[in-house]
């Protein structure tokens, strides 16, 4: 999409701090982070948000939960991370582009409201 925030970090057009891309995924630093690591992680193809999942083939979904995984394993989030993504406007989903939060680095609160 032309106007996607994110699709203009995928392709470039837009700075980012890249942590990991494969033939699938981009994942980049959060410019706003809520924990000592936040990335996120996006597929490269647009799809609006988790509601339309539908959008995109199987192999491209799992490599988005295989790059948090890769992300993790990256930043040494050994003790632990969390993996969030926000759908629609009472999830406050800022960017109508699919995404994930990898966050970790310290211990995370167990509230998640």
């Amino acid at each position: 999409m032309d106007n996607c925030l994110f699709c203009k970090i995928i392709k470039g057009d837009i700075p980012s701090t890249k942590v990991y891309e494969d033939d699938k995924t981009y994942a980049f630093r959060d410019i706003a982070p809520m924990a000592p690591t936040h990335v996120l992680v996006v597929p490269k193809a647009h799809v609006s948000g988790m509601n339309t999942i539908d959008e995109l083939d199987d192999a491209t979904l799992s490599a988005c939960l295989r790059a948090c995984c890769k992300v993790a394993e990256l930043e040494g989030l050994t003790g632990g991370f969390r993996t969030v993504s926000n759908c629609g406007d009472d999830a406050c989903q800022s960017v109508q582009h699919l995404h994930f939060h990898v966050l970790g680095g310290k211990k995370l609160s167990e509230k998640m409201d």
